[in-house]
């Protein structure tokens, strides 16, 4: 049977978690900065998970998860996979709204139900925005052969593997400029103050850095980006 966990402490555990798969070394300001919470919270919050056996707090300040903690943030990082896929899938939600709409219901999935979702549509394929139930790190992505668009060779075409799904507008902003995974973005020219200028079937378009980087890229016919 599954152990109640407030709404609050499964947020908290997702984001070590998965801050931790991108490679980040999680401490307080890490979490204010991911939930968009005050310092204070995020104390308030990491002595209640620790009490409870969530969370080990070392002496420099990091934050690292229980076993007990591990499972409970895996639990909810599946089950926000599994309705993203749900409501894309099987629903036919944009590929652009569905993180949201994720994030609202990831708490309310029983196990009966997160099971149906498990049998019908697995655990190992990606969501609508590319990812695994875990974001790589940018080490492992690396070996893989993706790169963030921000830092590729200009005059190639490249193939979309994966887009940063926490920010609905950066979303919504990439999908009217025509990129998507899956989808095909040439770099037209990389522009002294960074941005890039790009051209995807929707058109000719320029990218600042901080939207740059967060799409994520390997070179379509095979070659490494620079």
């Amino acid at each position: 049977m599954k152990t109640a966990i407030s709404v609050s402490k499964e947020d908290y555990l997702k984001a070590i978690l998965e801050a931790e798969s991108e490679g980040q070394t999680v401490i307080s300001a890490t979490l204010a900065h991911w939930l968009e919470v005050s310092p204070p919270a995020v104390s308030m919050a990491l002595r209640r998970l620790k009490r409870d056996g969530y969370v080990e707090v070392r002496a420099d300040g990091v934050v690292r998860l229980t076993p007990k903690g591990h499972e409970a943030a895996y639990r909810t990082a599946l089950r926000h996979h599994l309705i993203e896929r749900m409501l894309s899938e099987m629903f036919g939600m944009p590929w652009f709204e569905v993180h949201d709409e994720a994030e609202r219901l990831e708490h309310a999935v029983s196990p009966a139900f997160e099971a149906l979702l498990m049998r019908k549509l697995g655990e190992k394929g990606t969501c609508p925005h590319g990812n695994a139930v875990l974001p790589e790190s940018d080490a492992t992505r690396k070996r893989h052969g993706v790169r963030p668009l921000a830092d590729v060779a200009e005059g190639a075409e490249y193939t979309v593997t994966s887009l940063y799904e926490r920010d609905e507008k950066l979303l919504r902003f990439l999908q009217q400029a025509g990129i998507e995974p899956g989808g095909t973005v040439r770099v037209v020219r990389r522009n002294y103050d960074q941005t890039v200028a790009i051209e995807t079937a929707a058109g000719h378009f320029t990218l600042g850095p901080a939207a740059a980087e967060k799409v994520r890229v390997r070179r379509s016919s095979g070659r490494n980006g620079r």
